[in-house]
């Protein structure tokens, strides 16, 4: 009986975390109300509050479910567990940006995070969120690139938190740029094509080694 209790909870959850994805994306996160993603739901407005603290923690939760894998594997590269780190960050990037092209979730999910949220008062620990995944991003873009540097005995143009904040800056960017229209171009080719282009102005040769063809 406690089991399935659980179960239903959690199928609550799902449920209002499904309908949060719907309404934010067509109406905007502002103009979404919890009775709103409750009535969307099926439920009552208190099983919102049951599951979660308010607004910005059901966004939190949204966004939970997908995860881009750039960040992480981005760390992973430079790390120095491979040979190559600006290669391993390519091909993480490529990854990524074929993820968003595939799944329909994380396109929607990216979409409302990207285009449909307002950093009101009451959405502050979201703006956090935001901040704190672009900023560790940048610090690995930097490693990675202070790292493949180092081993190809090259010096940076400009300093590398500048360059890793370009880089950043390029990559969300095109995202947000073919969120926008995703006929307007190949957000895969396009991203690799100007990567490289990007690094080659860094110095870095512009075949990155270990790249993905």
């Amino acid at each position: 009986m406690v089991r399935r209790t659980k179960e239903e909870a959690q199928e609550t959850r799902n449920r209002l975390l499904d309908a949060a994805e719907i309404l934010f994306q067509a109406q905007g996160v502002s103009q979404t109300s919890l009775q709103q993603i409750a009535h969307q739901a099926g439920a009552t407005r208190g099983a919102i509050y049951w599951h979660f603290k308010d607004k910005a923690a059901l966004f939190n939760a949204m966004m939970d479910r997908v995860t881009l894998p750039l960040e992480a594997e981005v760390a992973r590269a430079s790390a120095g567990s491979g040979a190559e780190p600006m290669g391993e960050v390519e091909h993480q990037m490529v990854e990524a940006l074929k993820l968003m092209t595939s799944d329909m979730q994380v396109r929607r999910v990216f979409d409302i995070a990207t285009h449909k949220v307002e950093y009101t008062h009451d959405m502050e620990s979201v703006q956090q969120r935001h901040l704190s995944a672009r900023n560790g991003c940048v610090t690995e873009f930097e490693k990675a690139m202070v790292a493949d540097a180092r081993r190809t005995r090259r010096r940076l143009p400009i300093p590398a938190p500048a360059a890793a904040q370009g880089l950043h800056a390029l990559i969300s960017g095109l995202i947000q740029n073919w969120l926008l229209d995703p006929s307007a171009f190949d957000l895969v080719a396009t991203g690799r094509q100007a990567f490289r282009v990007y690094l080659a102005g860094l110095g870095f040769t512009p075949d990155v080694p270990g790249a993905v063809r």
